[in-house]
């Protein structure tokens, strides 16, 4: 049941199993009915701040309060899960006003690249759901392995960008729109969309054991997170192939 996603793995489930006497079990229904609303407070935070955006107004600030705020709120998701109910909806809706500022300021340099990555993003959840459910794609330990290794990969290659941003040096080409620069994106992407896989699983083998009702909102916040890592990577790939 080990998966990339760092909110979601093994240990989890153990702790969760103590607390499942009197809570009731987590159901795939129940999961698919919080992520729903997950998703609706992301959209109502980030029409917020595109709106503001529109009026002319100054939404950076609302966008790091976003960005901070989301992140505690995403911590503290994964260190106590039992307050998943409270922290989930509060790390969607700080994610829907940053993505909400970072998605209008993109739609102001190309207009209509916002509509296109939400539709591409929809519909990789969509064709990656389908290929868990078909088991055309099955979540060995061999690829599980694969895509946690390549994930974590890329998030210190981003930290390590992060860090010599304030240098003024950036890594090379991961920010270019030429060849290289698309090539990476798109691998991002893609190792992205494998991540909902492994989201799937962890989320299915949660409701076969039967964990804690609780455990629906912290696997609905896991599957939150990496739709919104795929968004922006989409978005990022979008603007490179514009500017190229």
């Amino acid at each position: 049941m080990e998966s990339r996603n760092p909110v979601l793995g093994r240990k989890i489930f153990d702790r969760a199993r103590e607390d499942l006497i009197g809570s009731g079990a987590m159901t795939l229904g129940g999961t698919v009915h919080k992520t729903f609303v997950l998703l609706l407070l992301l959209i109502g935070g980030a029409a917020y701040t595109w709106y503001r955006f529109d009026q002319g107004m100054d939404v950076y600030g609302i966008m790091i309060a976003g960005v901070v705020l989301g992140l505690i709120a995403a911590l503290v998701t994964s260190f106590v899960p039992k307050i998943a109910f409270i922290t989930a909806p509060l790390y969607a809706i700080f994610q829907g006003l940053a993505l909400g500022a970072i998605s209008a300021s993109f739609d102001s340099q190309y207009p209509g690249i916002v509509i296109n990555a939400v539709l591409i993003t929809v519909g990789t959840l969509f064709a990656m759901l389908l290929l868990y459910v078909t088991r055309i794609i099955k979540v060995t330990p061999g690829l599980r392995t694969g895509i946690i290794v390549a994930t974590f990969s890329i998030m210190l290659v981003y930290l390590f960008d992060f860090v010599l941003g304030f240098f003024g040096i950036n890594v090379p080409f991961i920010h270019e729109s030429g060849l290289i620069g698309i090539g990476i994106s798109l691998f991002v992407v893609v190792i992205a969309s494998l991540n909902l896989l492994l989201d799937f699983d962890f989320i299915e083998q949660g409701t076969r054991q039967g964990a804690p009702k609780y455990m629906e909102w912290y696997g609905a916040f896991g599957l939150m997170v990496t739709l919104v890592w795929l968004y922006l990577e989409v978005l990022k790939l979008l603007s490179k192939l514009r500017r190229n």
